[in-house]
């Protein structure tokens, strides 16, 4: 698959000329921060991403993790070492969810070689490759940002989509009935949304299902040809993992960035509660 890679097929492209740019993207909303997981121990030649800050602005009226500005975006990327057409893979924890995000960004931005090792740190160690601790200093990329790539929702266009396809809700069940909000100020869902936690799209090791699955899974909730589809969580992250699986499962959608820390910033927005859209 074009868009996920495993250990043993990293390995060998790291082998090369001309390895790809490697990212480590790990960050929990809960903590603790990503960049100490990085110095305990990352892939040899790995490059810390701080989700918060480069694959992201500043929180405000667009949620949380509203899209970065393609001018800091491109610094960043340029800083990391990708030059146009250089192939990156990015990687978390386990279950790619931060790491989704990393491709999701990469990609509206206009670069397309970009991979997500499935399974993330996890499958590495599994597969008996080690870890180091240098920090490497990659020289400096020339890629330009071109935003654009990836199809976006705002919070109008989340509610034509709840409304007249299939907009998915990536968090827990609980958040989505509303039964409990650890983040934003007001709990439930958009009306119309169908839940689909991301938990459901990786299996017990945090590698992804097979894509007949994963078809199988969105195909329920009512996913198929003609059917305009979106997904949203909290604040854009999970929900570009589910961004992701939709595409792995041959449904094209597009991610309501701001998701549901934008949607209740304005009390005019309705919000329904329980098991039902």
């Amino acid at each position: 698959m074009d868009d996920l890679i495993d250990p043993d097929e990293l390995a060998a492209a790291l082998a090369t000329p001309h390895p790809p740019v490697l990212l480590d993207v790990r960050w929990s909303l809960t903590g603790p921060p990503g960049v100490q997981q990085y110095a305990e121990g990352h892939l040899p030649g790995a490059v810390f991403v701080d989700l918060d800050r480069d694959l992201a602005g500043r929180p405000g009226a667009r949620g949380r993790h509203p899209l970065p500005d393609p001018g800091p975006l491109q610094d960043a990327m340029r800083r990391w070492g990708i030059s146009a057409g250089t192939p990156v893979v990015v990687y978390d924890a386990a279950d790619s969810t931060s790491a989704a995000r990393a491709w999701w960004v990469l990609r509206w931005a206009g670069h397309q070689p970009v991979r997500v090792l499935d399974g993330g740190l996890g499958a590495w160690l599994r597969s008996g490759r080690p870890v180091v601790d240098e920090v490497p200093t990659p020289p400096a990329g020339d890629v330009s940002v071109r935003p654009g790539d990836m199809p976006t929702l705002d919070a109008a266009g989340a509610a034509d989509v709840a409304r007249t396809g299939l907009l998915l809700d990536a968090r827990s069940p609980q958040r989505y009935r509303g039964e409990q909000e650890p983040v934003d100020p007001v709990a439930g869902h958009v009306p119309g949304a169908r839940n689909a936690p991301t938990t459901g799209n990786v299996d017990a090791t945090g590698r992804f299902l097979p894509p007949e699955q994963l078809h199988e899974r969105f195909g329920v909730l009512g996913a198929s040809d003609g059917v305009s589809t979106g997904a949203y969580c909290g604040s854009g992250v999970t929900a570009a993992h589910e961004v992701l699986a939709l595409r792995l499962a041959g449904v094209p959608a597009a991610l309501y960035v701001g998701s549901w820390s934008e949607w209740v910033r304005d009390p005019d927005r309705p919000v329904a509660t329980g098991d039902q859209p």
